[in-house]
């Protein structure tokens, strides 16, 4: 199960990437970096225990964010918003793809894909 998991988090991040490179939403290559790796600075909700952590981590790594914010600029015409939709869907992708999954009120190192870190 895990496997399939990670195989759809490559699939949704190979798509999301095909569908951003030709979006022309105004930023550098650079800046699309950064917002992609974004994200990750929800671990930081962990500095207030373990619950809120996850439950913010967990908030930002969920497809719906992605495909609602894309949607969201998709609708009003917001080639920006559209793209940083997209560029969320891909990092969820990208993190299932390398075995990241939703985090547990446990720790940051446990998730639904299993343990995570050299403690795994």
């Amino acid at each position: 199960m895990i496997t399939w998991q990670k195989i759809e988090g490559a699939l949704v991040f190979l798509i999301a990437l095909a569908v951003f490179i030709p979006l022309d939403i105004g930023i550098s290559w650079w800046l699309a970096l950064l917002v992609f790796f974004a994200p990750d600075l929800s671990f930081a909700g962990y500095a207030l225990g373990n619950r809120v952590g996850a439950a913010l981590y967990n908030t930002v790594h969920v497809y719906a964010l992605g495909v609602g914010v894309a949607a969201l600029g998709y609708w009003f015409d917001l080639p920006m918003v559209t793209g940083i939709g997209v560029l969320l869907f891909a990092h969820t992708g990208f993190d299932r793809m390398m075995g990241y999954g939703l985090k547990s009120v446990e720790g940051f190192h446990v998730t639904h894909l299993g343990r995570i870190g050299k403690d795994q």
